[in-house]
């Protein structure tokens, strides 16, 4: 029996696609968001394809802010997108 592959649904464009190939947005525990290219921060999380479109879609439709249930500054977004065009290799 083959082994089952975890999918998540990108907030951006609203496919599902295996977990392994998003990157996870994560509201910390204390409030802070940040970028999870690990998948494993605690906390609340959101999939986003590693591309800025997605992102970008996902700002304009505030679907982070409505999965959060929190008011995102545009610093935080600005960081995000800058650490997502740097690449996931998770530095």
């Amino acid at each position: 029996m083959p082994k089952k592959i975890p999918m998540r649904q990108c907030v951006g464009c609203r496919e599902m696609k295996p977990k392994k190939e998003l990157v996870r947005v994560v509201k910390a525990p204390d409030g802070g968001i940040s970028v999870d290219f690990r998948g494993k921060a605690p906390g609340r999380g959101a999939y986003v394809c590693p591309s800025g479109e997605c992102l970008k879609r996902a700002i304009k439709s505030r679907a982070l802010e409505r999965g959060f249930e929190t008011v995102i500054p545009q610093e935080v977004y600005d960081r995000l997108l800058e650490r997502m065009e740097a690449g996931a290799d998770g530095t």
